[in-house]
């Protein structure tokens, strides 16, 4: 087990828990807050400009992405520790599908994180006995929809064109999961993912104390922290070297109103432009303003926030290449089809 010194005494680990949160939580809302007042305070740097832009963005990302991993994945391991996975699923068999489906879309679009970010999540879920239908339908939705992304796209494009946005991102995410669950593919997720410290102590029967869950939920952090963090660091890394650069001029040629191919081409060009949905609504914003297509700018964004290469990157950690495949190749059609509606109807 861990080589971590924890408290015996019920109150002292508790209140250790406590101090712990309160840590992590100040940590992660100083992040931007420190990397901007290092970057444009003390170095006079501006990170519009694309190489401190892409450094800045790589420092940011790479904290948030990596507390997010510690934070979730001991939360959701600890929390784990108190639930049976049989209990989890014969809660959700006793729901119909498209409800646990629904409600793991709108738990997505209410869940601020980008593509990664999603992931610690997505493990615990999965590691929880949460079929893996319903995490790769929140997988789908975390990215595409969430608070913020509504109320710039709001201002940006209109109330309907926001609530189409929604309605089309949502059901996506759901109709996707529900292809997904007639499938046999747990197989296609990589074996660490059900054989974790906690599964482990999950399967010893018996009720564990405060002392072996907190162990628990310690090692299984570490153990998949330390899986996942260079590529991490890779995925970020390779978002950073091409972020800010959208070429507008080029999309406007080429992916213009009069092109047939235009959804197809804002789609494959949106995949290593690695953004959240609040940070590519202004680059959407300027391409609609250069005269694209309201459908494609739309598939441009989903693409964008929901088939980043960082995330193939780390998903390959967790899934196997053909389940990864098939994740991307149905987000990929349901984005083209959501677009070629878009610019049909609107």
């Amino acid at each position: 087990m861990s080589h971590t010194t924890i408290p015996r005494s019920t109150g002292t680990l508790t209140a250790s828990l406590v101090v712990a949160a309160a840590l992590w939580a100040g940590l992660y809302a100083l992040n931007e807050v420190a990397w901007d007042a290092l970057f444009i305070r003390a170095l006079g740097l501006d990170i519009d400009q694309r190489v401190p832009g892409a450094v800045h963005f790589f420092l940011y990302d790479s904290a948030k992405i990596l507390l997010l991993l510690v934070g979730m994945i001991f939360a959701i391991g600890l929390l784990r520790t108190t639930l049976r996975p049989e209990r989890v699923r014969q809660f959700l068999e006793d729901k119909p599908l498209w409800l646990s489906l629904g409600l793991a879309a709108l738990f997505g679009a209410i869940t601020p994180f980008c593509s990664c970010s999603s992931i610690p999540l997505f493990i615990g879920f999965v590691g929880a006995g949460i079929p893996l239908s319903v995490t790769l339908t929140f997988l789908i939705a975390s990215p595409l929809v969430n608070e913020v992304a509504v109320v710039l796209l709001a201002d940006t494009f209109g109330i309907g064109n926001t609530v189409a946005y929604v309605v089309a991102g949502l059901t996506a995410a759901i109709i996707i999961g529900a292809v997904f669950s007639r499938l046999k593919l747990d197989h296609l997720v990589a074996d660490f993912v059900f054989n974790t410290p906690v599964a482990r102590l999950q399967g010893d029967g018996g009720r564990p104390s405060l002392h072996d869950r907190v162990e628990a939920a310690i090692e299984e952090t570490r153990d998949i922290v330390g899986r996942v963090w260079k590529w991490v660091l890779l995925g970020v890394g390779v978002g950073a070297f091409i972020h800010g650069w959208v070429p507008t001029e080029f999309f406007a040629t080429y992916a213009g109103p009069d092109n047939p191919f235009a959804v197809l081409l804002a789609t494959v060009a949106g995949v290593p432009l690695y953004a959240n949905a609040a940070g590519v609504i202004p680059i959407a914003e300027a391409l609609w303003a250069k005269g694209m297509a309201l459908g494609t700018v739309m598939s441009f964004m989903m693409a964008t926030v929901a088939l980043s290469l960082p995330e193939f990157i780390l998903l390959k950690q967790v899934l196997k290449l053909k389940l990864l495949a098939l994740f991307f190749g149905s987000v990929a059609t349901a984005i083209l089809i959501i677009g070629f509606v878009f610019n049909l109807f609107a």
